[in-house]
């Protein structure tokens, strides 16, 4: 399961039982509370009772975002709001199964056909999908969508881990459709493999061939000697070109939807093409259906705005809102007539990220103390931030593996909110007040240096520029410094990728399946390029417990070894884990199909269809 890092733009919420799926009045006895389970894998708002002569019959869904894409490149990008176009605009060979948790096939006709030694994976696609130009999707575009992420010297560092482990690819002599993945090892994540990767026209992208004359195994022993190849590095400088993450006459994906409108800090528009090849389809799957006409992704931050766009309905569906904003509106009778809302479980979790290797110049030596790390993390009141902020709707949890899930670590117990304690280890790593002026200084290299600590987080996010001021406010009675920094949103993704930060306020989101650590927690994420290990932990013993449970088939032994990693890293501190927020989907009742998951993106646009008359529930006679 590849993990999503985007920065914080999710409020607190709550993982209570399923009461309702329909409509709310307002009151908190009536906010509808999901919590997943085996029999429950997604929800199905009800329809509304009548059709409201005042709603749109515009077929145009509007959806709020907190922020745009990086880029829209197929391979070269990394922010959630990316890969959330992309389920529109692009196929992959196998997908995410948002309502069933689990991989299923989208250009493939099926899930692979695993050989007995578990190691190739054989994938055939579907015959009557086609590129916009009218040819057909084969097994060669796959395989060079595989060629290119493997590819040396194409940007796109923050996933090359997730084909590490391919050995070699083969398009079948005797059909263009099928292919074989031929694997190095065997590990547990290879039955994800492929997934959410989207599929690109090599007659496109690679007009010449190129990478048809490299084999896999070539590509990977070319490394940084890559660009001493002549061939290979004039495909990679065009391929690499931002042109093809921006401009829109340039945007070449398989799915229903393109980019029409781009107006960055404003709006995105998809719009439904003329011809598409699932069209003609006699079975309209979830994952297959494009019933708007346009999907608009609308950026909305400021509350304020949003509740104001909702209670205009110019909004369809807004599942970024924080829960105060969710709750002011669920007390006004005009918002209930027009909107459902949905609380679910969420695998995300709010986390503070440590600089653990200050390089002592630019970052001063702070965080590379397990103790300031661990005093940091008992003065942020957690507790104060899910009553206030997330009114109480919001789980803490004390590990880097959701709670929701059965590896997650039950023994780490929560770092409590210790003002005295935290004093105490300052004390002992140093750090003391030497002249009166309230804030604890310490000689490092035989300069005195007060304990001044920047704090960055995304601007515009109001709830946690509140959160920002109650840590600076709680860290001064520590005798702690803290500069609160609000940064945009993409310059700060580019100052916590140069590790160029003190601490920073940010968010992850993982997923049902199960998870590879390394990109995360392993060492070689810390210093190559593109990696998100961002804050430097790890040892020789962590990044051989990561390899290990890469490696370990059987499910007991691997879940231990996750349990371990955890509390590897709830000793080192390198984040203060926050809180694991619910997800607040709000959806308009003009539409039916509206399914809302545990699983990101928690919404499917593609699948809304305007409610008629013939969706409503039967009248008693």
């Amino acid at each position: 399961m590849r993990i999503s890092h985007y920065l914080m733009a999710i409020a607190g919420g709550c993982m209570l039982i399923l009461t309702s799926c329909g409509g709310n009045s307002g009151s908190d006895s009536d906010i509808n509370e999901a919590k997943q389970s085996d029999a429950l894998k997604y929800v199905s708002m009800k329809n509304a009772d009548s059709i409201l002569p005042e709603w749109s019959k515009e077929n145009v869904l509007v959806v709020q975002i907190v922020g745009d894409p990086d880029n829209l490149h197929p391979t070269n990008g990394v922010q959630a709001a990316r890969s959330w176009i992309f389920q529109y605009t692009s196929n992959a060979v196998v997908r995410t199964d948002i309502l069933g948790l689990a991989l299923a096939p989208d250009l493939a006709v099926a899930l692979p056909t695993i050989s007995e030694d578990k190691l190739s994976f054989t994938y055939t696609l579907r015959k009557d999908a086609k590129w916009d130009d009218g040819s057909s999707i084969t097994a060669e575009d796959a395989v060079f969508m595989i060629k290119a992420n493997i590819c040396p010297l194409t940007a796109n560092n923050a996933f090359k881990t997730y084909f590490a482990n391919i050995q070699s690819v083969e398009i079948d002599p005797k059909d263009p459709y099928t292919f074989t993945v031929r694997l190095a090892r065997e590990e547990f994540i290879n039955t994800l493999l492929l997934g959410d990767f989207s599929v690109m026209q090599r007659s496109y992208f690679d007009p010449e061939n190129i990478l048809a004359g490299y084999t896999i195994a070539q590509l990977q022993a070319l490394g940084a000697s890559a660009e001493q190849d002549a061939k290979l590095a004039a495909w990679a400088n065009n391929f690499n070109d931002p042109k093809y993450g921006n401009d829109l006459s340039l945007l070449n994906g398989s799915g229903p939807y393109e980019v029409v409108e781009w107006e960055r800090g404003s709006t995105l528009v998809l719009q439904r093409k003329k011809s598409h090849w699932s069209f003609s389809l006699d079975s309209k799957e979830e994952y297959l259906s494009s019933y708007p006409d346009k999907i608009i992704f609308k950026v909305l931050r400021d509350p304020n705005t949003q509740k104001l766009e909702l209670l205009a309905q110019h909004v369809d569906v807004a599942p970024w809102m924080a829960t105060k904003e969710v709750k002011e509106l669920m007390e006004i009778p005009e918002f209930n007539k027009n909107y459902d809302v949905q609380f679910i479980d969420n695998y995300a979790y709010n986390y503070i990220g440590l600089n653990m290797r200050p390089d002592g110049t630019i970052r001063k030596k702070i965080f590379d103390d397990v103790r300031v790390r661990r005093a940091m993390a008992m003065l942020i009141p957690i507790e104060e931030f899910i009553q206030t902020h997330a009114y109480g709707y919001a789980k803490r949890q004390a590990s880097i593996v959701s709670p929701l899930k059965p590896e997650y670590n039950k023994d780490l117990t929560f770092i409590p909110f210790d003002l005295e304690a935290a004093k105490r280890l300052l004390d002992e790593a140093g750090w003391i007040d030497s002249d009166g002026d309230n804030i604890r200084d310490k000689k490092i290299n035989n300069v005195k240096t007060d304990l001044r600590i920047e704090l960055k987080h995304q601007a515009g996010q109001k709830f946690v520029e509140e959160q920002a001021q109650i840590i600076k406010e709680t860290a001064f009675k520590a005798g702690i410094d803290i500069v609160v920094v609000p940064v945009d949103n993409i310059a700060l993704r580019e100052q916590i990728s140069a590790h160029d930060f003190d601490m920073f306020m940010s968010a992850l989101s993982s997923g049902a399946l199960p998870e590879d650590f390394t990109q995360l927690w392993h060492t070689k994420s810390y210093a190559s390029e593109g990696g998100m290990n961002y804050v430097g932990f790890g040892n020789a013993e962590s990044d051989a417990l990561i390899d290990s449970i890469r490696f370990t088939m059987d499910v007991d032994k691997r879940m231990e070894m996750i349990k371990r990693l955890q509390k590897m890293v709830y000793d080192e501190q390198p984040v203060i884990f926050l809180y694991s927020p619910s997800k607040k989907v709000i959806m308009h009742k003009r539409f039916t199909n509206r399914y809302v998951a545990f699983e990101r993106p928690n919404v499917m646009l593609n699948n809304m269809r305007l409610l008629t008359p013939a969706d409503l529930p039967k009248k008693e006679k």
